[in-house]
């Protein structure tokens, strides 16, 4: 997602199966490759850990890659709770780190030759299975509505070669596919099914012989869900998805964020010809995004490359930290973490001799809207910044005056709708100004006990309403990303901004408003003394720019346009006139 927060009155769009920090705490989740950087006197050596059960016991392996070993006999691997311990014989070390909440992070230390070093260790995402190496059996489709939005949900049954059943769900509005099912159960009467990954579980029962209807549970909530035996899934419409071949060379690349001790992994796509071309890094929004923000099976930052690139513009797009093929943790970065990526994607490209160092940019989504000037006034390496509904204004005032626009448009009464404005401010003038965590829950906790008492019954029953659903939410505010973001005032960056900036926002984006942020982005480039900018409102575009008749977020999936091209044309010709200027 981009700039949908998750708030209280209002249910995260993606929670369904996006939110891969919610993962089964148990021994089985354990399982699998962790992987970090240890720095041993300055050279960082990266060691991974693969974690599998033989005879019902845990066994391990230890690699380090960069010395060239593999396989290294861990003699003793340990789960206390929280706390981790591995014990390596042959080379005399010793790991003993402790397990965050969401068991993806394991922090501690490496004790060997009488010495001790920090490593974090970050869980690896399993490799998804490709639906092409199985005959699935069975596929069945179903419909979830999940606060107003229909979100289809794909379950792939198919039998493993002891004859046991196995199956994978997909979201293809989400761009989730191959998601494991932890286990499912299926007679004549019934089905059933657990996700471990995502907290997720379906009891149903068939109505005939191709039909079951059943329930999705799932953050405390319970939803209707029926299923429909297909013989092949129903396909998205994205006309504007580029394919081969194509008129330009396409490479995949990694860089380093030296500062985190990360990889970072992306595509560069270079025009035809000798070059050197002006470039741009494309920053996505917020939310675990891929290189291609896919988002309900649109692919905008795929779309976008393919335009600039066959124009004359060098573009590098690259997967978030913590998902695809980068390195890091997702989960426990804020927005100054992924600024920091961004930068160290332009120093990259700084360094290559297709690339014409004197006119370098960064396109900004949203959230990569904040991360843009961020970059630009601690780097001699960045010549112009385009912002793409990039926000102007605080966090916390752009949420607010989100929550009103969607559930206005939601058709909510306006009483609802000025009751939750005025709970979600309150909760987060307590997230600013109190930093522990339990405290402020406890505060939180109160004032929500007092909404909820006031709500009329009709609205209790809404699943998005409940007190379960505004828990799982209440988990997610008090992350380290969503503390930086309502607290983050992008301004004083701005002011700072002299290189040439282009910010377009869409006429009809309800997640970053137009008129509030492109006037504020104004007055702050105005007192930088900015002398090349603009600040446009594009009319019938949402904050994806889509044409849109309103805006809601429910239109994205409908939509069959991903990304404007009249929008695409406005940047081409900006970014090719600032950097002929320049040139």
């Amino acid at each position: 997602m981009h700039l949908t927060i998750p708030r209280l009155s209002f249910l995260c769009i993606l929670f369904v199966l996006c939110s891969t920090m919610l993962v089964a705490q148990s021994r089985n989740e354990f399982l699998g490759e962790w992987k970090g950087k240890l720095n041993a006197g300055g050279a960082l050596l990266t060691i991974v850990f693969n974690v599998n059960v033989a005879d019902g016991k845990l066994v391990s392996t230890m690699d380090s890659p960069d010395q060239g070993a593999y396989g290294i006999k861990v003699g003793g691997t340990v789960i206390d709770k929280d706390n981790i311990t591995f014990v390596v014989p042959s080379v005399g070390g010793r790991y003993e780190g402790k397990l965050d909440e969401s068991w993806v992070i394991i922090k501690g230390t490496w004790k060997q030759a009488g010495q001790s070093f920090d490593l974090s260790l970050n869980k690896q995402a399993a490799k998804s299975v490709s639906p092409d190496e199985i005959e699935f059996d069975e596929i069945y489709q179903g419909k979830l509505n999940a606060g107003g939005y229909d979100i289809r949900l794909v379950l792939k049954i198919y039998k493993k070669d002891s004859g046991e059943l196995a199956a994978f769900i997909d979201s293809p509005d989400q761009g989730a596919e191959n998601i494991t099912v932890s286990s499912i159960l299926k007679s004549e009467d019934e089905l059933f099914f657990e996700v471990n990954l995502i907290k997720g579980a379906y009891k149903g029962k068939f109505k005939d012989e191709e039909t079951v209807e059943g329930t999705w549970e799932q953050a405390g909530q319970t939803m209707e869900l029926n299923f429909k035996l297909v013989d092949e899934v129903e396909k998205l419409k994205r006309p504007q998805t580029p394919k081969k071949p194509y008129p330009y060379k396409e490479e995949e690349v990694k860089f380093g964020n030296d500062k985190a001790g990360i990889d970072l992994s992306g595509t560069f796509t270079l025009p035809n010809g000798k070059g050197p071309f002006p470039t741009v890094v494309l920053v996505t929004g917020s939310g675990a995004q891929d290189r291609d923000e896919t988002i309900f099976g649109h692919k905008p930052f795929w779309v976008i490359a393919d335009y600039l690139t066959r124009n004359g513009i060098a573009v590098l797009r690259y997967d978030e930290r913590g998902v695809g093929e980068s390195e890091g943790s997702f989960e426990t970065a804020t927005t100054r973490d992924f600024a920091d990526d961004a930068n160290a994607a332009v120093h990259y490209l700084s360094g290559r001799r297709e690339v014409d160092r004197n006119n370098i940019g960064i396109i900004g989504h949203s959230e990569g809207g904040l991360v843009a000037p961020m970059v630009a006034v601690n780097s001699d390496e960045m010549d112009f910044i385009v912002m793409l509904a990039g926000p102007g204004l605080p966090g916390k005032d752009i949420l607010l005056m989100q929550t009103e626009l969607i559930s206005r448009v939601a058709v909510e009464s306006e009483e609802d709708i000025s009751k939750a404005t005025k709970l979600n401010k309150k909760i987060y003038d307590i997230i600013e100004k109190e930093p522990d965590n339990d405290a402020a829950l406890t505060k939180i906790n109160v004032l929500l006990d007092e909404y909820y008492a006031e709500l009329h019954d009709s609205v209790k029953s809404n699943p998005t309403h409940s007190k379960e659903a505004m828990q799982a939410n209440l988990k997610k505010v008090m992350s380290k990303w969503f503390r930086f973001f309502i607290s983050y005032d992008p301004r004083p960056a701005l002011e700072k901004i002299t290189i040439p900036v282009l910010a377009i926002n869409g006429e009809k984006d309800l997640q970053v408003p137009p008129k509030e942020n492109l006037e504020a982005i104004d007055r702050a480039l105005t007192i930088a003394g900015n002398k090349n900018y603009k600040t446009i409102e594009l009319p019938g575009l949402n904050h994806l720019f889509q044409t849109s008749e309103t805006g809601a977020i429910t239109e994205y999936r409908k939509l069959e346009e991903t990304f404007s091209e009249d929008a695409m044309e406005l940047m081409k010709d900006w970014i090719m006139e600032v950097t002929k200027r320049k040139g």
